[in-house]
C-alpha cells in the first residue's frame, strides 16, 4: 500500500520563481490544502500480477512559503489512516486492520518538511519526517511546482503541484505479507492550496 505522503503532501513552493528580493515582513505566506482538488494515492505491487491502487481521502495540510528563502519554508501534513480506500471493501478491511495501517491505534500519519532543496526553476527536493505506526523515519519528496496565480471565482491566491515518491512500507514495521504485496510503494500526490493570510 501506498500511503504518505504527505506530501502529501505536500507542496506548495513557488520555487525559483519567487526567489526574488523582498522585505523580511512580506517573505511569508501561508497556504492550506485545497482537499477538493487535492489527491494522495498509492500503488502497491502484487506478486507482479498488477497493482493495486488506493488513496486517502481525509488529511490537512498547512505550508509557510517563505518567498525569501526557499529552503526555510515549512510543510506540516496529517492524514486520517481511518480514510484509505482502495474501492474494494474486503481489501479495505485488511488496510486498517493491524496487518498493515492498524487504524484503531494509530489513527493518524503525519508528514512534517525538514529541508528543501531548489534543484531548478520549478522543481525541488522536499525531506522530512514521516511517522506511521508509531515510528518516524526521513523521506524524501520530489515536488514539481506548476502554478502560482489568483482563483478567479474565489479571489485568493491558489497553488498547484505535482509530487513523487517511494516508501519502504516495513521501515515503519508494515511487515506482514511481504511475499505478496510489495515493500515497496509508489505515491503520487497531485496537490492545491490556497493562501490564507
Amino acid at each position: 500500500m501506498y500511503y504518505l505522503k504527505p506530501f502529501l503532501t505536500i507542496i506548495s513552493l513557488n520555487f525559483g520563481r519567487m526567489a526574488y528580493a523582498q522585505e523580511p515582513s512580506n517573505c511569508i505566506e501561508n497556504y492550506k490544502l485545497n482537499k477538493t482538488y487535492t489527491s494522495i494515492v498509492w500503488y502497491a505491487d502484487r506478486m507482479g500480477y498488477s497493482r493495486t491502487i488506493g488513496r486517502f481521502g481525509d488529511f490537512e495540510g498547512t505550508i509557510e512559503l517563505n518567498n525569501c528563502e526557499i529552503n526555510k519554508s515549512k510543510i506540516d501534513i496529517v492524514i486520517d489512516t481511518n480514510s484509505i480506500s482502495s474501492g474494494n471493501s474486503e481489501i479495505d478491511r485488511q488496510l486498517k486492520s493491524v496487518t498493515f495501517f492498524d487504524v484503531e491505534n494509530y489513527p493518524e500519519a503525519r508528514f512534517q518538511s525538514s529541508n528543501i532543496n531548489l534543484i531548478e526553476k520549478d522543481n525541488a527536493q522536499v525531506t522530512g519526517n514521516f511517522t506511521m505506526l508509531g515510528k518516524t523515519r526521513e523521506i524524501s519528496l520530489k515536488v514539481r511546482f506548476n502554478k502560482k496565480a489568483i482563483d478567479p471565482l474565489m479571489n485568493v491566491m491558489r497553488t498547484g503541484y505535482s509530487i513523487r515518491t517511494n516508501v519502504q512500507r516495513s521501515k515503519w514495521g508494515m511487515d506482514k505479507l511481504l511475499a505478496f504485496v510489495s515493500d515497496d510503494i509508489s505515491i503520487v500526490i497531485e496537490a492545491e492550496a490556497l493562501k490564507y493570510n
